[in-house]
């Protein structure tokens, strides 16, 4: 716990409020900046006390019950309220929803990129986004329901056969462990989010495969730079794979591309011609 850096963060928080930011009447004229401490420590249903304590930095550890309640108070973001439990030295208590709307320039960017497969992938493995040759590669996303984008349960639960190469790539297995991986560290940042929190008991009682790699407990999942699809009408198809994080909305733009000028770039450019039509990975 860092008492000097938690109080100073706390007092600039709360001197760049106004009364009526947080419902209360403006009052007389105010001699310093913001809300007063009282109000603070009302809002935040604590002590006067206790609230002047942190800002001085005299006060012990608060709790995570503590904390949530002064963030709500001082109208802190996310990101505010995350640094203000790392300089508490505790856990956040997050009551967040895993975030599923796309911004409109990374659709837009999508749609632009030349040769090159693009979805937008949510912390939970749902696809809510997708360019034309991804379609193609992979199949049309757009002819599923919601539910059934989910990358998660496609790789886990169709099809049921062992051995089955989700839409024909050659790392099915590795992908299925990253997911694992990249699901439970989800869940510590969405402990409420009813749909992940769904997700991954749904996965845990339907396959025994996510059951017992979920019981290994790993957290980092090795990036996968490289992917080859195996298409009813190319062929195998290598691409280098890159994932870029959308810190604003916790999602994923993941690229498919190949070298200008390789077989596998030409597999590609004859994918963007044949279209959706022709990805049927079904049975």
């Amino acid at each position: 716990m860092d008492k000097q850096e938690l109080g100073a963060f706390l007092r600039s928080r709360r001197e760049r409020l106004r009364p009526e930011d947080v419902g209360l009447p403006s009052g007389p004229r105010r001699r310093t900046p913001g809300l007063r401490r009282e109000e603070t420590a009302v809002l935040a249903h604590i002590s006067t006390e206790y609230y002047v304590r942190l800002e001085q930095g005299r006060a012990p550890r608060p709790s995570g019950e503590v904390l949530a309640g002064i963030a709500g108070a001082l109208r802190l973001t996310d990101a505010e309220s995350d640094h203000l439990h790392v300089l508490a030295g505790t856990a956040p208590t997050r009551t967040r929803l895993h975030r599923r709307d796309v911004r409109p320039s990374i659709l837009a960017l999508i749609e632009r990129l030349p040769q090159t497969a693009a979805l937008v992938v949510s912390a939970a493995f749902e696809v809510l986004a997708w360019n034309d040759l991804a379609a193609a590669l992979m199949e049309d996303f757009g002819g599923l329901a919601p539910e059934d984008r989910n990358l998660a349960r496609r790789a886990f639960l169709e099809p049921s056969r062992p051995g089955t190469r989700l839409y024909g790539v050659s790392d099915t297995a590795e992908f299925r462990h990253h997911v694992v991986m990249d699901l439970r560290a989800t869940l510590a940042r969405y402990p409420t989010d009813p749909e992940v929190a769904g997700l991954v008991g749904e996965l845990r009682d339907a396959s025994p495969d996510f059951a017992r790699l979920w019981e290994r407990h790993d957290v980092r999942a090795a990036p996968m730079l490289t992917k080859t699809f195996r298409h009813p009408a190319v062929g195998d198809v290598t691409v280098d794979c890159d994932s870029l994080t959308l810190t604003d909305r916790d999602q994923r733009l993941v690229l498919y591309s190949a070298p200008t000028g390789s077989p596998d770039a030409e597999a590609l450019a004859l994918l963007g011609v044949l279209g959706a039509d022709v990805s049927d990975y079904q049975g």
